[in-house]
């Protein structure tokens, strides 16, 4: 039975690491950013955090992008467009997590993995989904203004790092079904070739698919007993 864990019993159980950026423009903008994600169960937390995220995990989870979560310690890396391809040599602290990420962490606690990687369509931190949505936009009209997207093709070295090499690890996708994420869910579409996708399908689309944090309070139980079943089948 797939019951849904309290938040506080995971916080226990889980380490959230990430890596946090910001990109500054030659307007003297700068958005901040984060590019990784690390869920580790405590007992498989290393106790040196270098190159935790060059190891295989046991699933890649894509999804929208950063939201709410923010770093523990103050952090300080700023980057410009031009330099962002070199992101592979990273520097993870200690993250609060967002909600959304308990609910990937109930999907590993059912599926016995210690370990879950989780990248985004977009490295912009904003948890308003409209705002980013509005940013997004906005940042892809200006020169190199697609280098916030990992997917983008100036960041393939890092991409291949995140994604590894292993097309067995299973690549959860749940960034949602906004079509306002079209242009970023083709870019990363585009790459994926070769992996094994999984994910909640919205009926009759070929690339939408649910997040795991529907509004409802029963949605957000459904997904994780769907996602599970997916998963174990």
């Amino acid at each position: 039975m797939v019951s849904f864990i309290p938040a506080s019993e995971l916080k226990k159980n889980y380490d959230v690491f990430g890596h946090f950026y910001s990109i500054a423009f030659k307007s003297g903008e700068r958005v901040d950013c984060r590019s990784v994600l690390e869920l580790v169960h405590t007992a498989s937390t290393p106790t040196n955090l270098t190159g935790l995220s060059e190891k295989r995990p046991d699933a890649v989870c894509i999804m929208m992008n950063p939201g709410s979560s923010k770093p523990l310690c103050e952090v300080d890396r700023v980057v410009t467009p031009g330099t962002i391809g070199k992101l592979e040599e990273t520097s993870l602290v200690p993250t609060r997590p967002d909600i959304t990420q308990y609910q990937v962490m109930r999907v590993m606690h059912y599926c016995g993995w210690h370990h879950v990687r989780i990248l985004n369509l977009s490295d912009l931190r904003d948890p308003k989904s409209g705002n980013f949505v509005d940013r997004y936009t906005r940042l892809e009209t200006r020169e190199e203004g697609e280098m916030h997207s990992l997917f983008s093709s100036a960041r393939s070295a890092e991409r291949a790092l995140r994604l590894g090499e292993d097309h067995n690890v299973p690549v959860i996708c749940a960034w949602g079904v906004s079509p306002d994420l079209d242009p970023l869910i083709k870019r990363c579409m585009g790459r994926l070739a070769g992996y094994t996708l999984q994910g909640l399908l919205k009926e009759h689309t070929t690339d939408k698919y649910f997040h795991p944090l529907p509004t409802l309070q029963r949605a957000k139980e459904a997904w994780v007993v769907n996602m599970v079943a997916a998963l174990r089948a």
